[in-house]
């Protein structure tokens, strides 16, 4: 047993990587030419599984909107020489029939809307605070996070493709679980402090991309609203939209309007 623990230690002193951004420190065990063309096999698998909108004027604003974020983010990538985390990236944006409030980013930028968030949208602006923020979970590798967290307790190994070999059903599972793929396998939830910093970095990419962020205060007292106090929609997860999270965007916002020029 304390060989195993340092190992662990190890492996996460080894495996540090640093969030774009907010600069907090994380542990990354699993490589991105591992998980990201997982991630992209499994979006297909969804895609395939699912009725994708036809409604072309709702179609155009999700990938217009991603776009524009996805813009935003190779520019401040740019901007601060760290291009080469995004080099496996391929951006792909669609809308998905489904009744589902939610929305999710996989590793390598795949993106799926479900045409349930929508109302609570209500427009592109508020369409912009989903991406920024779904899109904020994929760059800030929080999926990365808790699929390294997660293989480590289950299979106590930190290789995609061991666990693949040992038990690849478990392990396809655990992914959809890691990254939010909806209901269906039963999501492991983010932590709050992996909410708070895509809330973060959301703001700052939607600013950049020419959105205003003070949008995202409104669409999280919408979402709030729509809980009714009861148990929280599954895109609230761990992380209501209540007095406190609006509170803390309130705060990051003379942050975030430093990068904000309406386009």
């Amino acid at each position: 047993m304390k060989k195993h623990f340092i190992w662990v230690f190890a492996i996460a002193f080894i495996a540090c990587n640093t969030v774009p951004i907010t600069g907090r420190k994380q542990i990354k065990l699993v490589k991105d030419t591992e998980l990201i063309p997982m991630s992209f096999s499994q979006y297909q698998e969804v895609l395939a599984e699912s009725k994708l909108s036809t409604d072309q004027a709702k179609v155009d604003m999700i990938r217009r909107v991603g776009d524009k974020i996805r813009i935003a983010a190779d520019k401040y990538y740019a901007d601060h020489h760290i291009s080469s985390k995004l080099k496996n990236y391929v951006w792909e944006f669609n809308l998905i029939e489904s009744e589902q409030v939610n929305a999710w980013c996989m590793p390598g930028g795949k993106v799926a809307f479900y045409t349930g968030i929508l109302p609570v949208c209500i427009d592109e602006k508020g369409v912009a605070v989903v991406m920024g923020h779904e899109i904020a979970h994929a760059l800030a590798n929080h999926g990365n996070e808790r699929m390294s967290q997660g293989m480590v307790a289950q299979f106590g190994m930190s290789s995609l493709g061991a666990a693949m070999g040992e038990n690849p059903t478990q392990t396809k599972v655990l992914f959809r679980q890691a990254v939010g793929m909806g209901t269906q396998v039963g999501m492991l939830k983010f932590s709050r402090s992996n909410e708070s910093e895509a809330d973060h970095i959301g703001l700052i990419l939607m600013a950049m991309a020419g959105y205003d962020p003070n949008e995202a205060v409104e669409f999280w007292k919408r979402m709030a609203a729509m809980s009714g106090g009861n148990e929280p929609m599954e895109f609230l997860s761990t992380h209501p939209a209540n007095d406190t999270r609006v509170e803390d965007l309130k705060a990051l916002m003379p942050d975030a309007m430093k990068y904000y020029t309406p386009k």
